[in-house]
């Protein structure tokens, strides 16, 4: 069973009341005995023009500001502290947020983020946080919270391709298994994996017509091969028959409704990153499954998962007010 000991738990907005990532963070700590990071990236913008500027202080603007993040995350903090869970504060000026976040779990050490969903993804260009780009840079595990509810028993429903589509790593299937394992174990929870499988691409490899009309000869050699391939996958585990689902079409299709049907609490997916294309893969499927679940989404990468964010922070981000005018 993998072991986290480090959470780092990104914080956008410090003067909330209530979080339900910090909730979820904290009950995920409890369960393995792990450290908690509270998180706070500061974007201050400081216009060029106010550079050199009299009574303007750089240094006065980033104190500030790291004090103001600092105590945020303290009285965010002190309940959990009282409840005995280990709990560190961190403030720094970088940006992206994004990047930011990845950075920091890199140096800290961390083995899991946990992160709220956001509502919409923005342009990276813009420099905004985006969950999109988090779950495509990270080597490390991201949990999304998607929901409000504390975790009680929770159905962990592990998607995986034995396929491997879009020559995804055979080995992401065991990342995918052993931290649904983990995550199912630690929470007193149960698991169930999955695996969608369209016949078609098995029908051009045997060299059968690629016409809509796919006889029953090839459906059924198709079917056979996706079995195969998925009790090959699970022979080492000790999944029961009733929690394995190899459904037959698009694999968003398929999640979502496994995932509703055996109202999963989370979904556990895989990730590559192409730098060419700039695009992430999760599994053999696109966002559209983020967007859609209604529960949390816990996203794995491959072992040796190349890192694209540089390693040291940007600082203050600077802008032209004159170009804004």
């Amino acid at each position: 069973m993998k072991t986290i000991r480090r959470i780092l738990v990104p914080i956008r907005d410090f003067r909330a009341r209530t979080l339900p990532v910090i909730d979820k963070a904290a009950q995920i700590a409890s369960a393995w005995d792990a450290e908690l990071e509270l998180f706070h990236d500061i974007s201050v913008a400081v216009p060029v023009e106010a550079l050199g500027a009299p009574g303007f202080s750089l240094r006065a603007v980033k104190s500030l500001s790291r004090r103001a993040a600092l105590s945020g995350l303290e009285r965010l903090a002190e309940p959990l502290r009282v409840r005995g869970l280990k709990v560190s504060t961190t403030a720094v000026c970088d940006y992206p947020p994004y990047e930011a976040i990845v950075r920091r779990a890199i140096s800290s050490g961390a083995n899991l983020i946990v992160a709220p969903r956001r509502n919409e993804h923005r342009l990276p260009a813009l420099l905004g946080y985006t969950d999109w780009e988090l779950l495509r840079l990270s080597p490390t595990p991201v949990l999304l919270v998607k929901t409000s509810a504390r975790y009680r028993r929770p159905i962990v429903l592990a998607a995986i391709d034995p396929t491997h589509a879009f020559a995804k790593p055979s080995a992401l299937d065991q990342e995918i298994l052993e931290e649904s394992k983990s995550f199912s174990q630690a929470l007193h929870g149960s698991l169930h994996v999955m695996h969608a499988y369209l016949p078609l691409p098995l029908t051009l490899k045997s060299g059968a017509s690629s016409d809509n009309r796919l006889s029953k000869r090839v459906l059924r050699a198709a079917n056979l091969e996706a079995r195969q391939l998925f009790d090959k996958a699970l022979v080492k585990t000790k999944i029961p028959v009733s929690h394995r689902h190899l459904i037959q079409g698009n694999s968003v299709e398929a999640i979502l409704r496994v995932a509703r049907k055996t109202r999963s609490t989370i979904v556990v997916m895989g990730a590559i990153s192409r730098s060419g294309l700039k695009r992430l893969f999760i599994g053999n499927t696109s966002d559209t499954v983020m967007d859609q679940i209604s529960c949390d989404l816990l996203v794995v990468k491959p072992k040796h998962f190349s890192l694209r964010v540089p390693r040291a922070r940007r600082g203050i981000q600077y802008f032209s007010a004159a170009l804004h005018a």
